[in-house]
């Protein structure tokens, strides 16, 4: 297809570099070379916007996302969560009808109504739960294009989105459009639609830190970064095609075998697989990731 783009050999741990990446003594420089990915054909212009991103993640965002994990009460949070993962079932919804899954869709649509009602807005994942059953499912316009056959495109690595290819950031709009077109009252209000998103990103950023670890820790973060998004974007796909049963089985991304940078990281447990879409029912990971 017209966005298709050389997928790279191995969805796996970041390829070696020129020279062996490691700890190395003061006065001694290292240099290193990455192997260019026919995926990431801008590779340079997103290395140098994943830095930069990086130095406002540890100086603000990361800090910023600890402290709301640390004082706001666990319970609070989950409802949060709840409450942001119902506001996105519309459009997880609106892609299963154009996949012509009317199945899915009708179960979408139920789990919608139920935890919108006796959920309370959405604060509690009652449609997960007996006798409902209905678990929560991530869709997109970007999974719909994947699902007939559109490529990913060149990878991207950008401010305020984080990773992203092509197909994705093109389906984006229309993704961020359904809920203010169903529901303008208040969605279509620009300063509600930017404090959905602002909540979005810091739930997703604590949702996604131990990920973030892990990543941080590999031999060449921003290889492991991209080859993860990009790996994970395929799974996903190939679960709406009925190729795997989920991102865990296989899994979808073999992960750096690496330990925490520093004390504080290591007490945070880092996840090893991340449900949470990449792109559709819910944003791509926001730029404060790693």
């Amino acid at each position: 297809m017209a966005l298709e783009a050389p997928a790279p050999e191995k969805s796996g741990a970041p390829e070696a570099s020129a020279s062996v990446q490691g700890h190395a003594p003061d006065n001694e420089i290292v240099v290193t070379r990455r192997t260019p990915s026919p995926a990431d054909p801008a590779e340079h212009l997103n290395a140098v916007s994943y830095e930069a991103v990086q130095a406002v993640d540890k100086a603000v965002i990361g800090p910023i996302a600890h402290t709301y994990e640390k004082t706001v009460p666990t319970p609070v949070r989950d409802g949060l969560h709840n409450a942001l993962d119902n506001l996105d079932e519309p459009i997880v919804f609106v892609n299963f009808l154009l996949q012509l899954k009317p199945g899915k869709a009708l179960e979408t649509l139920g789990r919608f109504a139920i935890n919108s009602t006796l959920g309370l807005a959405g604060l509690f994942d009652v449609a997960k739960r007996k006798p409902f059953n209905l678990p929560r499912r991530s869709n997109g316009l970007a999974d719909t294009l994947g699902f007939y056959g559109v490529g990913p495109g060149p990878y991207l690595f950008l401010p305020v989105i984080g990773s992203t290819t092509l197909r994705d950031l093109i389906a984006r709009p229309f993704d961020l459009l359904v809920l203010p077109v169903i529901a303008p009252k208040p969605f279509a209000d620009p300063k509600v639609a930017l404090g959905k998103s602002v909540l979005n990103a810091l739930d997703e950023r604590v949702q996604d830190d131990g990920k973030f670890l892990r990543l941080r820790s590999a031999p060449d973060p921003y290889v492991a970064q991209r080859e993860e998004y990009l790996a994970r974007r395929k799974a996903e796909i190939e679960v709406l095609k009925g190729k795997r049963k989920s991102l865990d089985d296989p899994p979808y991304y073999q992960w750096p075998d690496t330990e925490p940078k520093n004390r504080d990281d290591a007490k945070r447990k880092p996840s090893e697989t991340s449900a949470a879409p990449a792109n559709g029912a819910v944003s791509s990971p926001p730029a404060t990731s790693p």
